[in-house]
């Protein structure tokens, strides 16, 4: 026999009456958390957060939608993250907006504050100064005349690093679906296990992609996208951005062995930080 209306909103009340218990006893051991990170300038750990999704998509078995699990988790993860401290978002928008406001949203919360800048240039410099946390900048092309990555090729602790990829569940409802942003902030790249890194690469000379392509491939570094530009700073120097399949810092070996390729040709490489790459289609199914 069919259980009555009542009795069934009786049991969704205690259910959650128990979502809301768990949710106190989380946020008091995030706020244990929070002590073990009081030296820490930045507390955003995207890998962990990545972790975290990957962990409840693989174990859910419901048919509750899993795009707005991530929605649900995403504001959880970003509402403690706050707990932890400041935490806000610059967004680059240009006179047609892009949608990138949208995918801010969706990765890091409805009320959390954010900041529209009209240039790449100005959220570099932002997150650099942590006037903003993170910030959301569109992605790389192939051609472009002031490629905003090459404001990222130095090395210092304040350097904003590439964290995330948005978005990171697909099918969102954002006014441009088809847009695509990186996410920068000036903390180092962990491993995931599903990663991407991105290596900016300067060299005395122009350096073939199918030689690029060839090196990378060869100590099991496919490359996923590259682009390059002179240095306008200093005309005899080009700039090459590598994006892999994979982790690897800047010791990891593979990177010395794609130096040893070019035979000197390659004067420096510097790490641009990676991302866990996101939720497939498949995934979501």
């Amino acid at each position: 026999m069919a259980r009555e209306l009542s009795e069934l909103r009786h049991d969704i009340d205690a259910i959650d009456d128990q979502l809301h218990e768990l949710l106190r006893l989380r946020t008091k051991i995030v706020e244990e958390v929070r002590a073990y990170k009081h030296d820490q300038r930045i507390k955003i750990r995207p890998a962990r957060e990545a972790e975290i999704i990957y962990r409840l998509f693989a174990q859910h078995q419901s048919p509750f939608p899993k795009r707005e699990l991530f929605r649900i988790w995403r504001e959880l993860i970003v509402a403690t993250l706050r707990l932890e401290g400041a935490f806000s978002v610059g967004v680059y928008m240009d006179e047609n907006d892009g949608g990138f406001w949208d995918l801010a949203r969706d990765q890091y919360g409805s009320f959390t504050p954010m900041t529209p800048f009209p240039s790449t240039r100005r959220i570099i410099e932002a997150v650099q100064k942590q006037e903003v946390t993170v910030g959301i900048l569109p992605m790389p092309a192939r051609k472009e005349d002031k490629p905003w990555w090459r404001r990222m090729v130095f090395e210092g602790q304040d350097t904003p690093r590439v964290i995330a990829r948005l978005p990171f569940v697909p099918g969102g409802n954002a006014r441009s679906a088809s847009n695509e942003a990186l996410v920068i902030c000036p903390v180092p790249q962990e491993a995931t296990g599903r990663d991407r890194t991105y290596l900016a690469l300067e060299s005395n000379e122009k350096i073939a992609e199918a030689a690029l392509t060839k090196a990378f491939g060869a100590v099991d570094l496919p490359i996923a996208f590259t682009t390059d530009c002179l240095d306008p700073s200093r005309p005899q120097v080009w700039q090459t951005l590598v994006e892999v399949d994979g982790f690897a810092s800047l010791d990891d070996p593979r990177i010395n062995a794609i130096r040893d390729a070019f035979d000197g040709a390659i004067t420096r490489v510097v790490s641009l930080g990676g991302y866990a790459t996101p939720i497939s289609d498949a995934e979501l199914e």
